[in-house]
């Protein structure tokens, strides 16, 4: 096991209480699986990923575990490790690909430049032999002419560029975990379908073991093994990815699947939607957060945040219903 969470629970200050963004959250990452965390904007997933990278403003309060087992070692609790340890670890045990890379990238050094930046961050090389690795990793990532385009500024790339940049910085020192948070959302669809499968080459020449965030359905279709999907800070269900396309659990989830437009839906036919409003974070209920726009809820939903329960081999839902008629 290489990334373990347990319990994680995130709040920020707010007035007339702490604002809840994360709520019970755990989920294991085996090494070499992709595990796609998908989710309405607001849900908690960046967060999430933030909390990992210990990138999270100090104003926050973090509860559980972040257990993550370095160069094969014993799992250690990041949250409990300082912050020279933590500065070690993440951009070479960890690693992120930021959502959009134009705000990522420094806009006055050159590309290259920012890549071997990374390279010395972690090893004691040379100048010369930084940039040379920085160029490899461009090249790596398939940015055509990778000499001549390591000397260009962010500015001077299209927005399919940037982001390999932003992939290149990302494993230019061979992390075990790489995460991913959205990182196609900004991309026409040609574009978006060549990142994908840079990532996925990527994965499988360097054994990457990723966490891949994503509001879009469809591409988490497309690359994850297993799918754990979250809703107002909560994880609701989590599963390998044929059973959570093929048989939701969880309201939430197969309210996701049912808005979603195929090639069969009638032409004339509104577009199925989920009444209601994501709770803000000042308002999320004590049960379950999906509570008041559900058609299936029962009291018991409202009384408390229901457990994750295992309703099938490896599949988890956070549901009362669910979990009712499962025992049936």
């Amino acid at each position: 096991m290489l990334l373990e969470i347990r319990n994680l629970s995130i709040e920020f200050p707010g007035t007339p209480k702490p604002l809840v963004a994360v709520r019970d959250v755990g989920f294991k990452l085996s090494r070499g699986e992709v595990l796609g965390l998908v989710g309405e904007s607001g849900s908690g997933k960046s967060v999430t990923s933030l909390a990992i990278m210990r990138l999270l403003p100090p104003q926050a309060t973090i509860g559980g575990e972040i257990r993550f087992a370095a160069n094969g070692g014993a799992p250690q609790n990041l949250l409990t490790l300082d912050a020279e340890h933590v500065r070690q670890l993440r951009g070479s045990g960890i690693s992120m690909i930021f959502q959009e890379p134009m705000t990522a990238l420094n806009p006055v050094m050159r590309v290259g430049e920012q890549v071997a930046e990374a390279v010395r961050a972690h090893n004691s090389v040379a100048k010369k032999e930084s940039w040379d690795r920085a160029v490899e990793a461009l090249r790596e990532v398939a940015i055509p002419d990778p000499e001549r385009r390591a000397h260009d500024y962010p500015h001077q790339l299209s927005g399919g560029m940037r982001q390999r940049v932003m992939i290149a910085m990302a494993i230019v020192n061979r992390p075990q975990l790489l995460i991913a948070d959205e990182p196609t959302t900004a991309l026409d669809v040609t574009i978006q379908a060549q990142i994908l499968d840079l990532l996925a080459s990527l994965r499988e020449k360097f054994g990457l073991t990723m966490l891949f965030i994503s509001h879009d359905l469809a591409v988490v279709s497309k690359v994850a093994d297993r799918v754990a999907v979250m809703y107002a800070g909560s994880l609701v269900e989590l599963g390998p990815r044929e059973e959570i396309f093929r048989v939701p659990a969880h309201p939430y989830t197969r309210g996701l699947l049912d808005a979603v437009p195929t090639l069969n839906t009638e032409r004339g036919r509104p577009l199925q939607t989920i009444e209601g409003t994501v709770p803000p974070l000042r308002d999320v209920p004590p049960g379950c957060p999906f509570e008041p726009r559900c058609d299936l809820r029962i009291p018991e939903c409202a009384r408390a945040l229901p457990p994750l329960v295992e309703i099938s081999p490896s599949h988890w839902a956070r549901c009362p219903v669910a979990n009712a008629k499962r025992a049936l």
